[in-house]
């Protein structure tokens, strides 16, 4: 099953920086603050170095097999029912990755903006629309990425105004332990900024107009959203201080309401609840459209949209039950979702190069 529909390398190079940020803007200063201190920004560097080689990897494979998603690369390499196997793994992480982006969703937003609407309500609501940008497919929704890209970055560059609060002394001493904090969490930035990137094979090369162009516009989505998280995880550590950061569940957000320019624009906490819901809003698309996708590509179906609103209504309520709690969430992160991403999107991929490798050059 290869759905006929192709965007541009300009809509595909936004849909990866969309990706690339999701919810690392909001949610993970903490977690890095939490493990790497004050040199959380020296984290989301040494990310982008190493997501800049697991990006060449995503892209040899797909110059080794063009005009095919990673479920048929899946069954081409390893030979149909282990390549199925293998692509219903992937289906599996995809829903989970899918279903806790919603369940972040839902909770950031009766936390801070809506505490007496239920949490299924807010799951519900983000979930329609989710179906809804899904089932009319990846030219659509890769439209409406471009428009909704100009509002992100002018609502990114507001919270610049944050600038005149920050306090240099907060960084100081630069790597006063050394490299070793700094292992685990960018493990955990890869993790989930590139290597869970794997999924964007469902739509690149094969369904993408030009492929050299959208090769190059890969590596650029994954610089110019390693350039957002990091902006946002250095101003979280200048102005809060790491012990606030680290200790906060949304410091982004808290980040926002230091923001005063003479006593008019103050306040303006929603503009960030409003890029991060925009970011995260399409990692979860091109998630769930990847596990539909691949769903589709396991049964043999001719499309993938009559299985989407199923899918969705499954998703909404595993999300409404997947933790107890937010603690519960927080150590499944870097825990057992860690584990899961390190094989979906590092171990798998490797594997497939390699062999897909040896087998091109034995032909």
């Amino acid at each position: 099953m290869l759905e006929n529909e192709k965007i541009s390398a300009h809509q595909f190079r936004i849909l990866v920086t969309f990706f690339t940020i999701g919810t690392s803007i909001l949610v993970y200063p903490s977690i890095l603050a939490k493990y790497a201190r004050q040199d959380a920004w020296l984290v989301v560097i040494i990310s982008i170095g190493i997501g800049l080689t697991v990006i060449w990897m995503f892209s040899k494979i797909a110059q080794l097999f063009p005009n095919m998603n990673i479920a048929q690369i899946n069954e081409k390499v390893f030979g149909k029912w282990l390549g199925k196997l293998l692509t219903v793994f992937m289906v599996l992480v995809a829903f989970i990755a899918s279903a806790e982006l919603l369940y972040n969703s839902g909770t950031f937003f009766r936390i801070n903006l809506m505490p007496e609407t239920p949490i299924e309500v807010l799951h519900i609501m983000t979930a329609l629309l989710l179906v809804m940008a899904v089932r009319i497919g990846l030219e659509t929704f890769s439209r409406a990425a471009e428009i909704f890209w100009i509002i992100f970055i002018f609502l990114f560059l507001v919270l610049l105004f944050v600038i005149p609060e920050i306090k240099f002394q907060n960084i100081q001493p630069v790597l006063e332990s050394g490299l070793k904090p700094l292992l685990f969490p960018t493990l955990i930035l890869v993790s989930v900024s590139t290597f869970t990137a794997v999924y964007i094979l469902m739509i690149f090369p094969a369904s993408v107009s030009n492929p050299q162009e959208a090769q190059r516009s890969f590596y650029i989505g994954l610089i110019i959203g390693g350039i957002i998280t990091f902006i946002t995880t250095i101003l979280a550590i200048l102005v809060l201080g790491e012990e606030l950061t680290a200790r906060l569940r949304f410091p982004s957000y808290l980040l926002a309401q230091k923001i005063n320019v003479g006593e008019f624009v103050k306040r303006i906490e929603v503009i960030v609840a409003t890029m991060w819901f925009i970011a995260v809003y399409f990692k979860l698309i091109l998630y769930f459209y990847a596990c539909c996708s691949g769903l589709g590509q396991i049964l043999n179906l001719k499309s993938y949209r009559p299985i989407v609103l199923p899918m969705g209504m499954i998703l909404t309520a595993f999300a409404s039950m997947m933790f107890p709690n937010v603690i519960e969430q927080q150590q499944w992160d870097i825990q057992g979702m860690l584990i899961l991403s390190n094989i979906a999107g590092g171990f798998l991929p490797l594997l497939i190069l390699i062999v897909g490798y040896v087998r091109t050059k034995t032909k």
